[in-house]
């Protein structure tokens, strides 16, 4: 499989918003319920990535998983990328992974009201 040219990755990268490209890999990181949950994603993605013959660099940290997907003989970033990264997407779907909320930001301090003595 040949690799893609960098404004062929940009474009395919729109259609994965959670992902990020890192140099010559996409990368994604999912944040499950707690380790049984992560391990069950794991097993699946393993699964996945056995029968397609692609496998990704797996980082488990409790209940987070990091994938990070390249493929080696082609030198970079292919379609068998972005292919299991859908596949790990609709892997993940299944387990219910936890949305992360945006940060909050601080809200302003309420204005100080003095009682008026009579």
């Amino acid at each position: 499989m040949e690799r893609l040219s960098e404004s062929l990755i940009e474009q395919a990268m729109l259609n994965y918003p959670e992902w990020s490209q890192t140099g010559d890999a996409i990368q994604r990181t999912y944040q499950f319920a707690d380790f049984v949950a992560s391990m069950r994603f794991v097993n699946q993605v393993a699964a996945s990535a056995e029968r397609a013959q692609h496998h990704p660099d797996v980082l488990i940290r409790w209940n987070k998983v990091t994938l990070t997907l390249s493929t080696h003989d082609a030198g970079g970033i292919t379609e068998k990328d972005f292919d299991l990264a859908r596949t790990c997407d609709e892997a993940a779907a299944t387990i219910a992974p936890v949305k992360v909320a945006p940060a909050k930001t601080a809200s302003p301090a309420p204005a100080k009201t003095s009682a008026k003595g009579t």
